[in-house]
């Protein structure tokens, strides 16, 4: 797991730090009951605060998607599958609406999108 962060992005670096994670997460590239990092180990790495690495595991852990273990560190949760897909679901739709609002400044209707997404579905 990488996790990059950008002082000119706007967003604070716990909310960088905790959506790269729950990225990861989300999309399995880390499983259920795997460790991540120390708090301290992370931020030392990355160069910030500990206080600030705190904040972002504290964020995933009120999101239920990390444990801490006092004394051994923090694990990737066990995610009900329901939920896992509803999250899936919900970012399908995030992304479609960025399409759509991209497709609307372009000046493309309904069947030109349709089209497209019919030609990227064959060349898969």
């Amino acid at each position: 797991m990488e996790i990059v962060l950008s002082n000119s992005s706007g967003v604070p670096i716990y909310e960088q730090i905790a959506s790269q994670i729950r990225s990861c997460i989300l999309s399995g590239e880390l499983d259920p009951g795997e460790a991540l990092p120390s708090i301290r180990g992370l931020a030392a790495t990355l160069r910030i605060s500990a206080i600030t690495t705190k904040r972002a595991f504290a964020e995933l852990e009120a999101q239920g998607l990390i444990e801490t273990v006092p004394g051994k560190g923090s694990f990737v949760a066990g995610i009900d599958p329901e939920l896992l897909q509803e999250e899936r679901l919900r970012r399908v739709e995030q992304a479609l609406s960025r399409v759509l609002l991209e497709a609307r400044e372009a000046q493309l209707g309904r069947q030109e999108l349709v089209e497209m997404l019919d030609l990227m579905f064959e060349e898969e």
